[in-house]
């Protein structure tokens, strides 16, 4: 390995393990998109713990368990498949190398290659599992949440399963995010400068999906009226 492949492989393990906890620290209060959406889901569970009947919210719940089933089990069979490449070691490469596009490198540079894919997208795969897990909490959560309680009660029963909801789904964010991380790492098998390029790349598209998108525009929106209604005055 090279110097070139030293420096981009710790760009990227830099961007992959760091992203999250930089963005943590970097981010305005009220800027991240992921900082406004834990606002909304506490508004959520707040408007759902005062509702007698509790469906909807049950349904909205399976919906999002049912897309981090599906996202767990694509990872898995991409796993597996990575993994069969990985094992089939000279085979593997030797027909790799018969593309134009591929970096011709030694064998074993080449399964360190493929296993930065396989790392990233295991990672991902446990996020997945960890937020199915979580998700099986929060329904549970829901569908324990008394009826007829005080105020004061349903309130704090709101603000508690928050704290379920929102950790499930920041993990199945986590997961998301880990295709993008793959995708980098799968870059590498073209080089170097791809590789850097891409990591590069899919760190500016995350933040600015964070921060500039429509979505993370409307989702700010969103937080400020609903903290607004949470005031008593209504938009100002």
């Amino acid at each position: 390995m090279d110097t070139t492949d030293i420096a981009a492989l710790v760009l990227f393990l830099g961007c992959w393990l760091g992203y999250e906890p930089l963005l943590r620290r970097v981010s305005h209060p009220s800027g991240a998109l992921n900082t406004n959406m834990v606002v909304i889901r506490r508004a959520w569970m707040d408007n759902m713990s005062g509702r007698d009947n509790k469906f909807f919210d049950s349904q909205l719940m399976g919906h999002t368990l049912t897309s981090a089933s599906f996202f767990a089990s694509s990872n898995l069979l991409l796993i597996a498949a990575l993994t069969g490449a990985l094992v089939g070691g000279e085979r593997t490469w030797q027909s790799l190398h018969a593309l134009p596009l591929v970096d011709h490198t030694a064998p074993r540079l080449f399964e360190l290659k493929l296993a930065l894919v396989i790392a990233a997208m295991a990672r991902s795969l446990l996020d997945f599992i960890w937020s199915i897990r979580q998700m099986n909490y929060c329904l549970a959560a829901m569908g324990a949440a008394p009826t007829g309680a005080s105020a004061e009660v349903t309130k704090a029963y709101g603000e508690a399963a928050a704290e379920v909801l929102n950790p499930a789904l920041s993990s199945f964010n986590a997961g998301v995010r880990g295709y993008y991380f793959a995708l980098a790492a799968g870059a590498w098998l073209l080089g170097p400068l791809p590789f850097t390029l891409v990591t590069v790349g899919a760190v500016g598209l995350l933040v600015w999906r964070q921060s500039a998108s429509r979505s993370a525009k409307g989702i700010r929106t969103l937080r400020k009226l609903i903290e607004d209604q949470q005031d008593g005055g209504g938009p100002t």
